[in-house]
């Protein structure tokens, strides 16, 4: 018989040491699993916060309210909703940019901060591809070209044979240099050949009160902006940028329809959170949004104020950030968007 004395003692030895270690190793992997599991499934366990890069009353801050009323009212949680404007919606976009990645501040996005802040602002301080996790595409929102009772168009053509026969003497008002109503008219002026005068200021709020003051002669904005003022006859709504006609204003036509072939110039919404954002609370979120975009309620409330609801994955919002951006870049480029 052959005898190895030295296998006995280091099996004796071996063993309990690998059982333990298998223990440790499994251990670790539960309270791993468990961990991530119970990161979404504890969240939301505070107040959530919502920044509006824009101040209150614009077509951003609407939808941000809606949706943070939902969940509120499905997480027992508060939503709070902070303006931080400045720089077309830049400042507070950075600010959710720079935030701790654990779903408890998210952005109001828009077309402006995610698709074409990257063609107007060189040293732009974030990246809206790679700082951010995409959420959910919440709405899709015509804007809607108003004009002051005063001003004598009662259609598109009338407006842009006004403008040619006034030169830069019809002014027109914007969230600020480079806001998306600022896009979407001088996107208006290249395809018309009109000459509206812009005069910026810091939200769409304000432009739409100075509109509704006369001081200004035309506004083109989301339709959540100044639909109450369109339906109560306080401003005449000219045409729609979107392919079709929208529900809350079915006898007002497109600008397509008003003689420019193929003109389309919708804003859209949506929720970003920072980058480190676990994505086990991303697919939370999403859920919980696309939940409530698909609610009888908020559709109509949605329409009602001229938005249509887009539910969809994160991946598919993250799709369409990267398009627009690639979209509105050559706009940019041939137009005569300008910040300051």
């Amino acid at each position: 018989m052959t005898f190895f004395p030295d296998r006995s003692p280091v099996r004796a030895v071996a063993k309990p040491q690998l059982l333990a270690l298998l223990f440790a190793l499994g251990a670790t992997a539960m309270l791993t699993a468990h961990a991530q599991t119970n990161t979404a499934a504890n969240y939301p366990n505070k107040p959530i916060r919502m920044i509006v890069p824009f101040t209150p009353g614009g077509s951003t801050d609407i939808l941000a309210r809606s949706i943070g009323q939902e969940l509120s009212k499905a997480w027992g949680q508060s939503v709070v909703i902070e303006n931080v404007p400045g720089a077309g919606g830049s400042i507070g976009a950075d600010k959710v940019a720079k935030a701790a990645g654990d779903g408890y501040t998210l952005l109001m996005g828009h077309i402006g901060t995610l698709a074409v802040n990257p063609s107007l602002y060189p040293k732009l301080p974030y990246n809206p591809v790679t700082d951010f996790a995409p959420v959910a595409w919440v709405a899709r929102v015509p804007n809607v070209l108003v004009v002051h009772p005063s001003v004598p168009a009662k259609s598109v053509q009338e407006l842009v044979a006004l403008s040619k026969s006034r030169p830069g003497q019809l002014n027109y008002g914007s969230g600020g240099n480079g806001s998306a109503a600022n896009l979407a008219t001088e996107y208006f002026n290249l395809q018309t050949g009109s000459s509206f005068l812009h005069i910026p200021y810091r939200g769409t709020g304000p432009a739409v009160t100075d509109l509704l003051g006369g001081q200004i002669q035309l506004v083109f904005t989301g339709a959540p902006a100044v639909l109450a003022q369109v339906k109560n006859g306080q401003l005449r709504a000219l045409a729609v940028s979107s392919p079709k006609r929208i529900d809350a204003l079915p006898d007002v036509p497109t600008v397509a329809e008003s003689g420019y072939k193929g003109f389309e110039a919708d804003q859209w919404y949506g929720v970003v959170a920072p980058a480190a954002t676990p994505p086990d609370i991303v697919r939370k979120l999403n859920s919980q949004i696309n939940l409530a975009l698909t609610s009888a309620e908020l559709k109509n409330r949605l329409n009602n104020e001229g938005a249509v609801a887009t539910p969809s994955t994160p991946e598919v919002f993250g799709q369409l950030i990267t398009r627009e951006i690639a979209r509105w870049k050559p706009v940019i480029s041939s137009g005569r968007v300008k910040v300051d």
